[in-house]
Formats: structure tokens, sequence, C-alpha cells
């Protein structure tokens, strides 16, 4: 909408929105993410130009850095130790985002489907919380609790074992090198499946109504519904878990320091916890800073491409529509 006005002999134009008031230039708005943009610079841009420009260097963490080029790259593509933390943090990336999104989905379609239907929404409130109370634990404390439960002697599982007359099965859960990793990726399912069931559950919300009676009139039975609406339907949210999760996996390091100290032998070690025991107890400060460019620079791309494939896919599903 424009209204004209004239002053002096000459025309003037003020554009009007829906609502009959002026409209405020798009510049102002610029004033509202200047903070957010001054933030993300000081906290995330700039201390990541700095670091990646350490990991250039060779230096212990005083005295003036000694320029050494690539040679903390090179020395990191022949490290075994990195590439075996790397492996681990692909079975963090099973256990904190494959694992938890395929159980997040079953648990919210049941939550949502039947739990809701037949005993309430306010029951389904309540069971959402349980499972998302992990989420708001601090990882520390989480971790604490989870190596009191694991611990050896008078671990709470292996008691539980011994009570059932299972104690063939009692293990050092945390001290075995073949069982730690294992052991640390149950916590993490254990840790991490509030936050898919929420999301799936708030996405569930939009779906219609009408395409889940249509279907049962049809007589498909809940998995067949779950399979050709509920996963169609909430296809964004899907997309969205994965990414947010995996990111987080490849990060991880609170449940690793907490839990394991990335032992034993090495067996739960993480390139987020290798990195930081090289910065701080080896104090190879230019290698550790290599090691943290290298995890950032493959987190970003992995970013990307997941927001390119979600593009897409939300691209081809309006073209179906249209």
């Amino acid at each position: 909408m424009t209204a004209t006005a004239e002053r002096g002999g000459q025309v003037v134009r003020r554009h009007r929105g829906r609502t009959g008031r002026p409209r405020r230039p798009r510049s102002s708005y610029a004033l509202f993410l200047l903070p957010g943009v001054l933030a993300f610079l000081v906290v995330i841009v700039v201390p990541f130009l700095m670091n990646t420009g350490v990991s250039f260097t060779d230096w212990q963490g005083v005295g003036s850095p000694k320029w050494s080029g690539l040679a903390n790259y090179r020395e990191l593509l022949d490290d075994s130790e990195f590439w075996a933390s790397f492996r681990h943090s692909l079975f963090m990336v099973v256990a904190m985002a494959a694992v938890p999104t395929v159980l997040g989905l079953v648990l919210a379609a049941a939550l949502f489907d039947f739990v809701g239907k037949h005993f309430g929404t306010k029951t389904a409130a309540v069971l959402r919380a349980c499972f998302y109370l992990p989420q708001v634990l601090p990882i520390a404390v989480a971790g604490i609790v989870w190596s009191w439960i694991l611990a050896p002697d008078n671990g709470s599982l292996n008691a539980l074992l011994k009570a059932v007359g299972l104690g063939l099965l009692q293990r050092d859960w945390l001290g075995d090198p073949d069982l730690a990793l294992y052991s640390v990726m149950g916590v993490m399912v254990w840790v991490q499946i509030g936050f898919p069931l929420v999301v799936f559950m708030a996405g569930l919300q939009r779906v219609d109504p009408q395409l889940y009676e249509a279907a049962e009139l049809d007589g498909a039975g809940w998995w067949r519904r779950f399979g050709h609406i509920t996963l169609p339907q909430i296809r964004p949210e899907i997309y969205v878990v994965l990414l947010w999760c995996t990111i987080a996996a490849l990060k991880v390091f609170g449940a690793v320091y907490v839990l394991t100290k990335g032992g034993p032998g090495g067996a739960t070690d993480v390139p987020s916890y290798f990195s930081f025991t090289t910065f701080f107890e080896k104090t190879q400060v230019g290698y550790g800073a290599a090691i943290s460019t290298v995890l950032t620079v493959i987190i970003l791309v992995l970013a990307l491409i997941g927001l390119k494939l979600q593009t897409r896919a939300e691209d081809a599903e309006e073209g179906l529509r249209a």
C-alpha cells in the first residue's frame, strides 16, 4: 500500500504495510542482529582463526611460537592415535544420532498415537519429560552416576545381575578395552534419546489427523500408518535431528572425560578428548590446534552437506505438491 502526499509542489510517497502503518526501512532490522553478529565474531570466528594460526606453529604454550607450516598436519595424517579416535567418533555417531533417531521416532509415534489417545495427553507429556530429563542433567552429574552404576566391584548393574542369578555376565564395563566403548555408547543413547523424542512429537502436532483416520478406515495398521504417513510428514524434523545429533557426536567430550578419560588404553578416545590431552597434558599446543581445526572443518562440511540435502528434499517435496 502506498500513500501519497503533496509538500511544496512535490509528491511524497509513503509505503505502508497491510495495517496502514508506514513500513520501516529494512536497514533498521540490522540493528537487532548486531549483538548476535558481534558475539558470533568474538566467541566463534576470532578464536577459530587464532586456533588455525597456532596450528601452523610448533609451540608448547610458553615462549614464542615457531612457524612450522604444514608439519602438524603432515604428522596428523600419519598419527594412528588420531585415526583411532576418529573411528571411535563414528561409533558415537551411531550411539548419539542413528539409534536415538530410530528410537525417538518409534517412541514419539507411540506416545502421540497410543498413549495420548488411551491415557490422555498429560500422561504422554509426563513420559516425554521423563525421557527428556537426561538432556537437562549436566553431563558431569550423569557421568558420575553412570560410573557408579557400571563400577566393577559394587556397581548397581553387576549387583543386579548377581541378584537375578546372572553373575556370569558381570563385567568391568568401563575398564575392559573390549567393552568400554560400547558402555559409553549405551550411556550416550540414554542421554541423547530425549532430544529426538521432543522434536518428533512437536512435528507430529502439525500432521493432519484426517490422514490417520482415512488410513485406519482403509484397514492400515499402526506400523503401516507409521511408515506411510508419519515418516514422510515429519521428514524435515528427521533431517534436523540427524544433523544436530551427528554434530554433537563428533564433538562429544564431557561424557568421555567423566566416564573413562579416553581409556582404557585409548579404547574410548575421541578427537575432542585427544585434542584436549595434546593441549594440556602433552603441551603440544600447535599439534592440538591442528587436531581441533581438522575436527571443526569436518563438522562444518557435514553441516553444509546436511543443509544442502535438506533443502533439496524440501524443494522436491514442494515440486510434487505443485
